[in-house]
């Protein structure tokens, strides 16, 4: 069978030469995604970025030694056999993914390749009938168990205890600066500027239909609105906030959500029913404000309370007033 045409290969169909290749392109790829990995952290984290180029490296020189072993047992021609051709195999998850979930999710990916990898090899070990697949696959899973040594002994070389609390520290600020801000800022929004709206049609109408459209309709034009602010009014060079486009979608996203909570409850065709649902709702988002703004912003709690929760409360008793008379 051509690998990538049909089913995939079974692992216990492959012959020593194309497990002798699969392992090369493996390695092959796992050296290049950890360089993809440094290059993505190297401006902020560069104590990290060196780590990883050691990992690339280190994948590199055991892709060099298995050439080398199949040369010597197999001749020039390397076979194109790759992970995703061999039902089972493990799978890497995308590099533009990952990189974009933070530091601590990288370091963690890294971890889990080298973990896989020779989870991987053991348990084939264990399946393989031939005594020369069982030799072959053992020595693959110690090479790649001592990727794993050399992974740790990479990261205590360069992230002493101070250097990785100060990465960590500074990545959760860029986190904080990048999407807690502006989704709070847009959950914010969202969620009391739309009261007096929603609960004025709510009570002038008492009808569910139209005040849903209206909330809907405010939800999401305030959210598109927000984003679109949020991504325009700074780029995040100077100011080190990061990718206006992420805090646009965070912004807009949050704005939207918050105003949607409290409208969808007048999707229940009971107006008082999807009033009190409606009620109960603010009063959730409203406490999760207050909790994320003391989580994330450092404000102390009880202020936070003061501020969002009676805040909020103004502004719903004036839409209920405003619909009301």
């Amino acid at each position: 069978m051509i690998p990538g045409f049909g089913a995939r290969q079974q692992f216990s169909d492959l012959s020593e030469k194309e497990i002798l290749a699969l392992a090369i392109s493996s390695e092959e790829d796992d050296s290049r995604i950890y360089a993809d990995y440094a290059e993505a952290v190297r401006a902020e984290f560069p104590a990290t970025a060196q780590m990883l180029d050691g990992m690339s490296a280190e994948e590199n020189r055991h892709r060099q030694a298995l050439i080398g072993e199949f040369r010597r047992r197999f001749g020039e021609h390397i076979p194109l056999i790759r992970r995703e051709h061999v039902s089972g195999f493990y799978a890497r998850r995308p590099v533009w993914l990952v990189k974009n979930l933070g530091i601590e999710r990288i370091r963690g990916e890294v971890a889990r390749m080298e973990d896989e990898a020779a989870h991987f090899y053991l348990e084939a070990t264990k399946k393989a009938s031939d005594a020369g697949t069982r030799e072959l696959l053992g020595t693959l899973a110690a090479a790649e168990q001592q990727h794993m040594a050399t992974a740790e002994a990479l990261e205590a070389a360069n992230l002493p205890g101070g250097v990785r609390e100060e990465e960590d520290d500074k990545a959760r600020r860029q986190f904080v600066l990048t999407w807690v801000q502006p989704g709070l800022a847009g959950l914010m929004d969202g969620s009391v500027s739309t009261l007096a709206p929603i609960f004025a049609t709510a009570f002038a109408t008492q009808n569910s239909h139209t005040t849903l459209l209206v909330g809907i309709a405010a939800s999401v034009g305030a959210g598109i609105s927000m984003g679109f602010t949020e991504a325009a009014h700074d780029d995040g060079v100077i100011s080190g906030r990061g990718s206006p486009i992420k805090r646009g979608l965070a912004s807009g996203i949050m704005t939207a959500v918050g105003g949607l909570g409290h409208a969808l409850p007048y999707l229940i065709p009971s107006f008082w029913t999807a009033t009190a649902v409606a009620a109960i709702v603010v009063f959730v988002e409203l406490w999760a404000i207050a909790w994320i703004q003391n989580r994330y912003m450092e404000t102390p709690f009880m202020r936070a309370v003061f501020q969002v929760v009676l805040g909020g409360a103004l502004v719903l008793a004036a839409g209920v007033l405003i619909g009301g008379s």
